[in-house]
């Protein structure tokens, strides 16, 4: 099972997390979407806030291939490049594909910041809290949130 983030600060957040559920749909099936999150910027944080959602897929692409695709769609919905954590229309990260581990020039799986960032594991628990990460081996319930994040009030259902 593949876990991707989805996230947007920039102009109708949720219609662009909508969007691009919708165009992941073209290259995956989308098997479940958490609750969307509403969280602060990470990195540079003086943005705007960030609306946050995990989709849970399945594709018969190859990690690196879904990945491209991921980026093809980003540009799609209307992401336009500026910097390093800056704002985004939209910004899609593979969190975990089963229990592969990736480490190549452009691709991390499982992601990097995974136990980092509560808008990843609040809305991954949410979807399996069984998750194991696959390099530690630990059960993701174990990393401790370090912020509470905001329920959107808005399910997506797909």
């Amino acid at each position: 099972m593949i876990y991707v983030a989805l996230g947007s600060n920039v102009g109708d957040r949720l219609q662009y997390l909508i969007r691009a559920l919708q165009e992941i749909k073209s290259i995956a099936e989308v098997k479940a979407v958490s609750t969307v999150y509403e969280s602060k910027a990470w990195g540079y944080t003086n943005q705007e806030n960030f609306l946050n959602l995990v989709a849970k897929v399945e594709t018969r692409l190859e990690p690196h291939t879904f990945l491209l695709n991921l980026r093809r769609i980003e540009r799609i919905v209307g992401r336009k490049e500026r910097f390093k954590w800056g704002p985004r229309e939209i910004d899609i990260d593979i969190l975990l594909w089963g229990d592969k581990v990736i480490n190549s020039k452009m691709l991390w799986i499982p992601h990097p910041y995974l136990t980092e960032r509560d808008f990843f594991l609040y809305p991954l628990l949410e979807l399996d809290e069984d998750l194991l990460h696959p390099v530690s081996g630990r059960s993701l319930k174990e990393y401790k949130p370090k912020n509470l994040l905001r329920p959107f009030c808005y399910i997506i259902n797909f």
